[in-house]
């Protein structure tokens, strides 16, 4: 094996993954490694940076359609269409769960008996509410 190789085992370590995830990717078209004798597979730098970008594409929410097709486009402009439709998306994500840690926090700072009376959490559930509403 080159060292600048790695093997199926060897990539699914460093990126904390189970092989068979590397697999199915394969099987839909988001890996394509290198075979060799015996046909395993042999992965290159390359590899490991398509890899690195799926994982990061997986952790943002992108389904996996998605991420094929922004990953094998060669027309930047429906590279920007895919990536501004998950942008916009994981920016209300982000939005909701930067509004439920504010609610977390304040439910955090409450000291009295009952968390529903404090006014400083039903500020936080105001603003959530209305969030809502929009």
């Amino acid at each position: 094996m080159k060292s600048n190789q790695m093997t199926i085992g060897q990539v699914a370590d460093h990126f904390g993954l189970p092989t068979h995830v590397l697999r199915h990717w394969e099987s839909v078209g988001l890996l394509s490694p290198a075979r060799v004798a015996g046909d395993r597979r042999r992965y290159t730098r390359d590899d490991l940076f398509r890899v690195a970008s799926i994982v990061i594409a997986k952790q943002a929410g992108l389904p996996l359609p998605d991420i094929r097709t922004f990953l094998a486009a060669r027309d930047p402009a429906a590279r920007k269409d895919v990536l501004r439709r998950n942008h916009d998306a994981l920016q209300a994500r982000m939005a909701a769960l930067r509004s439920a840690l504010d609610l977390l926090e304040a439910g955090m700072n409450c000291s009295h008996d009952d968390i529903t009376t404090c006014p400083n959490y039903r500020a936080h559930l105001a603003v959530a509410a209305l969030a809502g509403d929009q």
